[in-house]
């Protein structure tokens, strides 16, 4: 019995620990585009919204009461509990970041919900009297949880419940669940975008996914999680906060008690303890004023039972048969622990002696002349290794990223300097070569392949001209049929002639940086909306990578130089082509750490397989972004007239949304079908940015679309619109206020599921299945 866990007693003798009340929330926030909007119910329970900067207004009846209420990008949704017929509605509101087409759907009525809550972009519940799980503008999701739940939470595109017995689990769309590898149990859970926290029974954080940051010690009861970054309330009632970029709460707040506290993104609010006002920060609109949003913002429903009593001064927001109910502490519900035991009589009389007895002085002098010759042996082997180790250059392989060839402290990437230094150029080469070699290409697909110089030459008729089918990043492509039947597509390196001139040295230096950032970045990858690398050939005078070969070209030549495309037949094949490109893109920024900087996206970077799957491809400028805690890399601005982010260009400063700016002049090229930089009636140069931006901020996108392809059907108009406003998005010239590539995938999806169902989309909305 002395080895049984103490926290196994708990659940045999108290199974009612976990069966806490379920909460739903009286406080939303939605944040879209460059507005939020902040929602409470007051102590009518009647809705109160106000949004900042001020423009969207939600048309609801003042009389109507709410047992709660969630909001996500573009939406808000109120819960009607009606308890004489034990029935639930839920109506929800789209809306645009002016406030305009406002939409209206009850996408619920049926038995009583317990819980309510969103994500960014889903709407999920629980019946109360069945526990079954139900989810709303969520089309993919499976619901597969076999267990009943006393709370849930959603992210960006999973979902996590917390079981009766104090278990999470989650499960999502496609890759997006979030792994739960705790096995322990728990009275809380929360879901951020992209990351999931619990508190344990110790009332310690445990947290799973991308974007924790460096999470707080100490005892939590009640957390909030937003977009790699999250606040939680200590048991006093003081909030706590922690992320990315050195996230925390405002120093004027720190001494607040709160009751309650919610999250969406960027946006935090909390209930003060004190008179139940209202404080959000997280932006800067919040953080610069501090006031209060609202003065009186119930702090949760009523209710007819309280478990661990009602929150003191609630009286005000109920009726004399309901309450509000505080929180269960964890440590309210533990018995007490059991009395130590009597220590046991000694045995009688005993000859022989136990092996709990103390040591003799001979045992002693034993183990330490043990342990110093153990010591010797080991620090002799160790000299030895490394004597032959200095000589023989012993290489440890791993599959984390490989030290830069200098420090880069000082936030420059120096790559691009160390690669044409005299003699460090191939030494460099070398090294990072024999480190790539070993990685392969993701593992999926085996070791990258170092095929033979003869190979490639046969292959491509010794490289003759009709053969070649293009350019990149440091040299020309040429498509190769292998001996084995792969049709392959072969980058082969240009060197100088003229290296002994600074101008050519300079050139080459460019060339040499080219192949090693693509070599270095693709050999990293494996996603299948990247161009896959297959190998490479490297010796003193070539230098060739080799790829899957792309059937359909590039979406440059299909947009400009072939007008009968079968991207010219209608506006879904274009949209899955952009979101087949920023999937890949997500993939770079979301998905690697550190993550991948493309750096050169544009249409002729975008390749067509034979099944019309868009992949990025040339990452010859790619570069890894930046560490934990820095916001960008600070080099030379590089990349294609046209498609470069003016911020990045007049700052020199790199962040993922240079790529966001770079893929949202795509968009505008697929809607419009102008290059980027193109010539007027008159011939005087122009950009497509400022060609598209002010018809799709006036509504007037049907003005320059590409007349290549026929009008929009009355579906396809609502999903090309919506693709306006998202490009329109993504080439706002302040990086910080630009979608990321997540939230570029999710709008996507929703557009081209639009093109294909009568669904209504506004600029800020989300998937609709309403």
């Amino acid at each position: 019995m002395d080895s049984f866990p103490f926290s196994s007693f708990i659940f045999l003798i108290f199974p009612f620990l976990f069966l806490s009340v379920s909460s739903l929330s009286t406080l939303s926030i939605s944040e879209t585009a460059n507005q939020t909007l902040i929602c409470s119910l007051n102590a009518r329970f009647s809705l109160n919204c106000s949004s900042f900067p001020s423009g969207i207004q939600i048309p609801f009846n003042p009389n109507d009461s709410y047992s709660a209420i969630v909001a996500g990008d573009g939406f808000f949704c109120g819960l009607r509990n009606f308890p004489t017929t034990s029935n639930s509605i839920v109506v929800c509101w789209r809306f645009s970041v002016n406030g305009t087409n406002m939409e209206t759907k009850r996408v619920y009525d049926g038995p009583n919900l317990k819980e309510l809550r969103a994500g960014n972009s889903h709407i999920c519940g629980v019946i109360n009297a069945t526990n079954r799980l139900e989810c709303w503008q969520w089309r993919r999701f499976d619901r597969n949880f076999t267990f009943d739940f006393s709370s849930i939470a959603v992210g960006s595109d999973f979902i996590c419940g917390l079981s009766n017995a104090g278990e999470i689990r989650c499960e999502g769309s496609g890759n997006s669940t979030v792994a739960v590898d705790g096995g322990g149990r728990y009275t809380a859970v929360a879901a951020g975008f992209r990351h999931v926290c619990g508190i344990n029974l110790r009332n310690e954080l445990e947290c799973w996914g991308i974007g924790i940051g460096e999470k707080p010690a100490g005892e939590f009861k009640m957390l909030a999680l937003g977009d790699n970054r999250s606040c939680g309330l200590r048991l006093n009632g003081t909030a706590v906060c922690w992320g990315e970029k050195n996230f925390s709460l405002p120093e004027r707040l720190k001494g607040e008690f709160f009751t309650v506290i919610e999250a969406k993104k960027n946006v935090f609010c909390g209930i003060l303890r004190g008179d139940f006002s209202l404080l959000c920060w997280g932006n800067e609109i919040f953080d610069r004023n501090l006031l209060s949003i609202f003065d009186f913002v119930s702090p949760g429903p009523c209710r007819s039972q309280c478990p661990c009593g009602p929150f003191p001064n609630t009286q005000q927001f109920c009726t004399r048969a309901t309450m509000i109910c505080k929180p269960c502490e964890n440590r309210a519900h533990f018995p007490p622990p059991p009395p130590p035991r009597s220590p046991s009589p000694p045995p009688p009389n005993i000859s022989h002696r136990s092996s709990g007895q103390r040591w003799s002085g001979g045992m002693v002098a034993l183990l330490v002349v043990g342990c110093v010759g153990s010591l010797s042996l080991v620090l002799i082997c160790s000299f030895f290794v490394y004597k032959y180790c200095k000589n023989r250059v012993c290489r440890v392989h791993d599959s984390g990223p490989m030290e830069d060839p200098v420090g880069t402290s000082d936030g420059v990437d120096h790559r691009e300097t160390m690669v044409g230094r005299p003699g460090n150029g191939k030494k460099v080469l070398e090294k990072r070569l024999s480190h790539l070699i070993s990685l392969g290409n993701g593992g999926q697909f085996g070791k990258l392949e170092d095929f033979p110089l003869s190979v490639l030459v046969e292959a491509t008729n010794n490289f003759s001209e009709e053969h070649k089918i293009g350019s990149g990043s440091f040299g020309s492509v040429y498509k190769a049929v292998l001996n084995d039947g792969r049709e392959v597509a072969i980058k082969r390196a240009e060197f100088s002639s003229i290296s002994s001139s600074a101008w050519g040295t300079k050139r080459q230096e460019d060339k040499d940086n080219a192949f090693l950032n693509e070599l270095e970045s693709l050999s990293r990858i494996n996603h299948k909306n990247l161009v896959r690398l297959l190998g490479f050939f490297d010796d003193t005078h070539e230098r060739m990578l080799v790829y899957e070969f792309m059937s359909n070209g590039t979406l440059h030549d299909h947009l400009h130089n072939l007008p009968s495309s079968p991207l010219a037949t209608s506006w879904a094949r274009r949209i899955a082509v952009a979101l087949d490109a920023a999937r890949g893109i997500q993939y770079l920024h979301d998905y690697l750490s550190p993550p991948i900087i493309h750096r050169d996206i544009k249409s002729s970077n975008i390749l067509l397989d034979n099944r019309w799957t868009a992949k990025v491809s040339d990452f010859g400028l790619s570069l890894m972004g930046p560490d934990d805690g820095a916001s960008h890399l600070s080099l030379r601005a590089a990349g294609t007239v046209g498609y470069m982010d003016p911020e990045y260009y007049r700052l020199q400063q790199l962040t993922i949304k240079s790529d966001v700016y770079s893929f949202g002049v795509v968009l505008l090229e697929l809607l419009s079908g102008c290059k980027a930089i193109h010539k007027n009636e008159i011939g005087a140069p122009r950009n497509v940015v400022d060609v598209m931006v002010p018809y799709i901020v006036r509504d007037e996108i049907h003005r320059v679309l590409d007349v290549k392809v026929p009008p929009p059907t009355p579906f396809e108009i609502e999903a090309v619109k919506y693709v306006g406003y998202l490009a329109a998005d993504c080439v706002i010239t302040e990086g910080r206020h630009r979608p990321s590539m997540t939230d570029i995938v999710n709008c996507l999806e929703r557009a081209l599921a639009a093109c294909l169902a009568p669904t209504t989309l506004s600029r800020s909305s989300t998937e609709s299945s309403m």
